[in-house]
């Protein structure tokens, strides 16, 4: 017993700097999420090197006591010494040795820091495994990734090349398809991570350029993540992958027979030949699915209530999109899928040699993935299908459809994914045509919608009145929401007393849709210009895709807010709103009282006529027609912007830093010109009271206060000739009359005296006649 406790002891003296070293304990320890890594991440970046540096000079001080440790705990302390690397299996982690795969040599992958990422991925496409060391997940896909890098990177993409091997031979996978693989550690480089939005360990994500391109969210395995390859590959380089797939090798393999046959053959569309079969088997799937009774919606029931609205015969119909892939059409299929049919489709039509076509090819596949059992999705090759493509009026490539029932509205938004989910998810809501709403249902999509169209009808309400009413549904797709409804406690809320009628309920305020006539509610283009103009909601979001329709032929106040200062942020777009709602209402309040000056203008008329007894004069005033619109004058908009993620632009042309707090300007866009002072010269700012002080001024005509240029000096000019043609036609016309009639006064004054000037049709040389002497005979000394 005496001996046994000094041994004891002796044994705790040598392990004790190991064990309290926190590094080799917390190898055990494992975080499968980011928000996990990182809030110890922030509290201990700063100290992790000198970590591992404590753990190396630990080691070297006392060899001996980590030789007693097992061995287990001396491979995972070591991983741990050796930072970034940590937590992997294979070369990429442990020495950064090159090893052979189908006997040839394969460099070490690529470790990815967090400074050098932009750098490091900003050429070509990079496929990259974001990690945690520590995570069990991450440390079993480690061979699997290893071994799917070894094999690409050995393949050979055209049989019939030169030799791999060969280091300045174009036909090598990296060189062919400049695609790279690369790792990057989320514990070393946390930011780095929480930047590109890793969520969880591990996450794989493709880089184009620079740039992030998509998740990978398929299954984590050699099958799956060759597939999402497979898939980039096709559309970099179209048919140049093989039709039926690869054989892939096992993780942790050093060999494959690259010439034996996939053992799952893959589904591609990569020509027009393949794409047909896959057309065949969706028809085919399609089929199947056809004896499945469709589910009645309410929205369905509701429609079927409704008075005065045809009833179409059910059709059974099949489950949309059941391969979640997309499918090549040709002029056949097109017409017997798309164009007879009822079926809702989102079409791309596309040439394979066009850039921006290649790029959206990877977010189209992955966007037909999302769509599955949901929208049918389809692609048109041009270079094939050329007559089809003429027809659907195709000007530029890519350009994507969406269809319903015969009809079709162009897509003109972003193309990333979420852009294109989030478009084809709201053309389904309308894809049973107009819903029926009573005030309960009216009141719910109030809370969610800050734009909706609502159709009043009565059961005087003809089935010609209700067709230009489905056929505006598909171009408010992405903007607004269109409803019908003969609901009473809804007609008193906005007293309706005729019928139909058409208002838009921008934040619960009413703006109707003026009618002259009957046949004003039936023109659809008519009806379509009007909610073009009122379709955003009261105070937008300035973006990318909606700023040329918010800036365009109207002031617009735009708030400079910026998200980072919450409070300040909701506060002010309260006021915006509140000084956009009281502007509106001013406005309408103006409106009303003109017309009704202009209605008592004529009645007085009518009144001298008839005590005169002079029909003449009664004729005249009776032919007096009073038509004013609101959208007469220029009209003013409000809209806010995200002043920290556009501050270069806001900089650049207002010359306003978002960091020196929220700011107010009132654009001109057509003159190119802007104001950002009140008329004290104070800076505008986000209140109520502010923006209403200056924008009267602002409107006025001529402004009474003194704009800036947001554009040079050329261009300054331009605009000013522009505006003043526009503010004063008469006069601009007459300037113009003026100046052509003095040019051709001069012009011919010109003529006249250089035709004196050259009389007797010779000309003189040093005072004496030439040859040409008029028909005389003169005679040269």
């Amino acid at each position: 017993m005496r001996s046994f406790i000094p041994r004891v002891l002796i044994t705790l003296a040598f392990l004790s700097p190991v064990l309290a070293n926190p590094a080799v304990i917390d190898a055990q320890h494992q975080l499968n999420t980011v928000e996990d890594v990182l809030s110890e991440t922030r509290t201990q970046s700063e100290d992790s090197k000198a970590l591992a540096g404590d753990s190396i000079k630990k080691y070297s001080i006392l060899p001996q006591a980590v030789v007693n440790l097992p061995k287990e705990k001396i491979e995972e302390a070591k991983l741990v010494e050796n930072g970034p690397k940590a937590g992997a299996t294979n070369s990429e982690a442990i020495s950064g040795t090159a090893t052979k795969f189908n006997d040839k040599e394969v460099p070490p992958m690529k470790e990815l820091t967090g400074e050098g990422f932009d750098e490091d991925t900003k050429n070509g496409y990079w496929f990259v495994k974001h990690y945690s060391p520590y995570c069990h997940h991450c440390k079993a896909i480690a061979p699997t990734w290893q071994t799917l890098y070894e094999f690409y990177y050995t393949s050979n993409p055209v049989p019939a090349g030169k030799k791999p091997s060969e280091s300045d031979s174009l036909n090598t996978f990296t060189r062919y398809y400049d695609f790279h693989f690369g790792s990057l550690d989320c514990i070393a480089y946390g930011d780095a991570c929480t930047k590109h939005e890793v969520n969880a360990f591990p996450t794989f994500s493709l880089y184009k350029d620079g740039k992030f391109v998509k998740k990978f969210g398929g299954k984590k395995d050699m099958a799956g993540l060759s597939a999402f390859i497979e898939d980039t590959l096709e559309s970099t380089r179209p048919g140049s992958r093989p039709k039926d797939g690869m054989k892939l090798p096992e993780p942790e393999a050093t060999s494959v027979d690259t010439t034996a046959p996939a053992e799952k053959p893959a589904e591609k569309d990569k020509d027009p030949v393949a794409g047909k079969v896959a057309a065949e088997k969706h028809k085919e799937k399609v089929a199947e699915d056809s004896s499945l009774p469709a589910a009645e919606t309410g929205i369905t029931k509701a429609l079927g209530k409704v008075p005065g609205v045809p009833k179409k015969p059910k059709k059974p119909s099949a489950a949309p999109n059941p391969l979640g892939n997309s499918v090549s059409l040709t002029q056949e299929s097109f017409q017997k899928l798309v164009t007879n049919t009822q079926d809702p489709w989102f079409v791309k039509f596309y040439v394979p040699w066009c850039h921006h076509c290649q790029d959206l090819a990877p977010t189209w596949q992955q966007m037909a993935k999302e769509l599955q059992g949901k929208l049918n999705v389809g692609e048109v090759n041009c270079d094939v299908e050329v007559r089809l493509c003429k027809d659907v009026h195709v000007r530029a490539y890519p350009t994507i459809h969406f269809f319903k029932g015969g009809e079709r509205v162009e897509y003109d938004g972003l193309r990333g994914l979420g852009d294109l989910v989030s478009y084809a998810k709201k053309a389904l809501d309308v894809g049973g045509g107009v819903a029926y709403v009573d005030a309960d249902a009216f009141k719910k999509m109030e809370e969610t919608d800050e734009v909706i169209f609502l159709y009043f009808f009565d059961h005087a309400t003809t089935i010609e009145d209700f067709e230009p009413l489905e056929r505006l549904t598909l171009s408010l797709i992405g903007h607004a929401k269109l409803v019908k409804t003969d609901d009473k406690e809804l007609a008193e809320r906005f007293k309706i007393s005729t019928w139909p009628r058409l208002l838009v309920s921008r934040d619960g305020r009413p703006s109707y849709y003026s009618v002259l006539a009957p046949r004003d509610m039936r023109d659809f283009r008519q009806v379509l210009s009007w909610m073009q103009s009122v379709w955003l909601p009261i105070v937008p979001e300035l973006t990318a895709s909606n700023s040329r329709e918010i800036m365009r032929g109207k002031y617009v106040v735009l708030g400079i807010l910026s998200r980072e200062r919450a409070d300040e942020f909701v506060l002010d777009k309260r006021e915006i709103k509140n000084a956009a709602l009281d502007w509106m209402e001013k406005q309408t309040h103006a409106f009303q009282l003109e017309r009704q000056e202009q209605r008592d203008a004529k009645q007085l008329r009518l009144e001298e006529a008839e005590d005169r007894n002079d029909q003449r004069a009664l004729r005249a005033a009776k032919s007096i027609h009073i038509d004013i619109r609101e959208d007469d004058k220029k009209q003013v908009g409000f809209a806010w912007v995200d002043g920290v993620f556009w501050e270069r632009w806001i900089r650049t042309t207002y010359g306003i830093n978002v960091n020196d707090g929220e700011r107010v300007i009132i654009n001109d866009e057509d003159n190119r010109r802007y104001w950002d002072t009140t008329i004290s010269g104070a800076p505008i700012m986000p209140s109520r009271t502010s923006i209403l002080e200056t924008l009267p001024k602002v409107v006025a005509s001529p402004p009474k206060i003194s704009s800036k240029s947001s554009t040079g000096v050329i261009q300054r000019i331009f605009f000013g000739l522009r505006g003043a043609a526009t503010g004063h036609p008469w006069v601009s016309l007459g300037m113009l009359i003026g100046i052509v009639i003095g040019t051709l006064i001069w012009g011919r004054g010109r003529m006249k005296s250089g035709k004196k000037r050259n009389s007797g049709g010779f000309f003189q040389l040093d005072g004496k006649e030439g040859f040409l002497n008029g028909g005389g005979y003169g005679k040269a000394d």
